[in-house]
């Protein structure tokens, strides 16, 4: 076998694997669920019921959530020159990013100015209301990018309008001037990306083009193997996706034919009733949450282009969790969105729901997920130019927006009256002295853990919790966590009239997990 992850899985000396389009079409194969490690490592971060990996068995009922979307929504509207582009008004990250900076403590967003027109940039204190600075980039405006502004090698072009655009704090690098990311492709049919880096997000440097992909590629960085994936878009299976992983992102901007197959709308996803067309895979974003890597599968219901011109609605596309172990294989449990269209005319969000760069931000008790939609205008529905995207109403007056979600709150596994949980062997390392769950209870309700041996005997019991919190310490009496570092152990939790989202061990009375906080949190 290969590489040995942070959670015990070890990768396969083939990596990344390789499947036919068939087998994707059918679902996407995940190797940890059907074979995990003997002994699974919990030392990274919460541990997410989000999947079968970590339990032996439970008899709850797992629930799928899905985001309440924020009441004073959008957060970001056309409103400069730019935005208001008379083409198509639209303001809004395609990926782009939304990120909270932890260093200078604030928010960051790169979004698109007018559709297919500028880069812009936006800051903010709260993540609600947004500054658009004069930059000095172009005198009195925020945009970022022009040509002038970029230091490019040779052969890169001399215009950067996005089509779609990925920017990453990359928090692991040593270099100060290379502390961003950059990802973009400029529109049109299949062509080249670019990648650059920058050291304050706003004038970037070493520009260079990528192998030739498809329209809504995107970039993410995988911060438990350290590696950068180039996510792309391809057509192996109607829209889907390729992948390539690199450690070194501009190194790595020229793969040849080292991507492989990777994500496609598998037979699990049917057409929408409404709609009858055939669903696609529009976009994966991806980062890294807690102990997992955290994805958002944007599949696309349709309808066809045509229908869309015609009418001035947009297509609508919504967004799907998944989750991964190994940043390669993901498990998609339900196939309910978190993140909805609303396809109620005259609604900022119509349709075309979009993932952000960063996917999600942790405020304490709650993620927020940024999103980008579009209201299109069915006043102006068949007029423009059907060839040309530039001139088509669907894609005109986006904005963006977030929803919220509790912490962990994907997924929960809860029970009306009792039920068990029942984990594998699991070990540590580290001095972890606390025990912490994220949970809820009804009145009445209680949930507790037992500590186990690998042989299923009993070690220590916690007293039992009730109440609502998503970082509650469990008592164990006199018993010393720490005393299992390096051993084996399991844990059977007992829930009545409650459910459960998260367990982890913590050095910290305060409930640090030593995870991932996807693109920034702060409480």
């Amino acid at each position: 076998m290969g590489e040995k992850l942070y959670n015990n899985i070890e990768l396969p000396d083939v990596w990344p694997p390789q499947y036919p389009t068939e087998v994707l079409e059918a679902g996407q194969p995940v190797p940890y669920l059907d074979a995990p490690p003997e002994v699974i490592d919990i030392t990274v971060g919460r541990q997410l019921f989000v999947d079968m990996f970590l339990l032996e068995w439970h008899n709850l009922y797992p629930k799928y959530h899905t985001a309440k979307k924020y009441e004073g929504n959008p957060i970001l509207k056309p409103e400069t020159n730019a935005e208001k582009y008379e083409k198509l008004p639209l303001s809004s990250p395609k990926d782009g990013g939304v990120w909270y900076d932890k260093d200078e403590k604030k928010y960051k967003m790169w979004y698109e100015a007018g559709w297919l027109h500028k880069n812009a940039y936006a800051e903010s204190e709260d993540g609600i209301n947004w500054v658009r600075p004069n930059l000095h980039i172009v005198e009195g405006t925020n945009e970022i990018m022009p040509e002038r502004d970029v230091n490019r090698t040779e052969g890169t072009p001399g215009f950067f309008r996005p089509d779609s655009t990925t920017v990453v704090i990359d928090y692991d690098t040593d270099k100060p001037d290379e502390r961003y990311k950059l990802f973009m492709r400029n529109p049109g049919g299949d062509r080249p990306g670019i990648v650059a880096v920058s050291g304050d997000g706003l004038h970037f440097t070493k520009a260079r083009y990528t192998e030739v992909l498809g329209d809504r590629s995107t970039i993410f960085y995988n911060p438990f193997r350290k590696k950068w994936v180039y996510s792309i878009r391809s057509n192996f299976s109607s829209r889907s996706r390729s992948y390539f992983e690199c450690d070194d992102l501009l190194d790595g901007a020229k793969w040849g034919d080292k991507a492989v197959k990777w994500l496609c709308a598998d037979k699990s996803i049917k057409p929408d009733p409404y709609i009858n067309a055939s669903p696609g895979l529009y976009n994966i974003a991806c980062v890294g949450y807690e102990s997992i890597m955290l994805g958002l599968f944007e599949v696309h219901y349709g309808p066809d282009n045509k229908v869309c011109f015609d009418t001035g609605a947009p297509k609508v596309t919504e967004l799907i969790p998944i989750y991964s172990r190994d940043g390669f294989h993901f498990s998609k449990p339900s196939n309910i969105p978190v993140v909805q269209a609303s396809r109620t005319e005259g609604a900022w969000d119509r349709g075309y729901v979009q993932s952000v760069g960063g996917v999600c931000v942790v405020l304490k008790d709650e993620i927020r997920i940024y999103y980008s939609g579009v209201a299109g205008d069915t006043s102006k529905g068949g007029t423009g130019n059907p060839n040309d995207c530039q001139y088509d109403w669907m894609y005109g007056n986006g904005a963006c927006g977030f929803a919220t979600l509790r912490r962990d709150g994907f997924v929960s596994l809860g029970v009306e009256n009792d039920g068990n949980i029942q984990t594998r062997p699991l070990t540590f390392k580290g001095e972890k002295k606390y025990f912490f769950i994220n949970a809820r209870t009804a009145e009445g309700g209680v949930v507790k853990a037992v500590i186990q041996d690998k042989k299923y005997n009993a070690i220590a019991e916690s007293a039992p919790f009730s109440g609502d919190s998503t970082c509650a310490m469990l008592d164990f009496g006199d018993f010393d966590i720490s005393s299992l570092e390096n051993k084996e152990f399991r844990i059977k939790f007992t829930v009545g009239k409650g459910e459960i989202y998260s367990f982890w061990l913590s050095d910290s009375e305060s409930g640090g997990s030593g995870g991932f906080d996807g693109a920034g949190g702060h409480e």
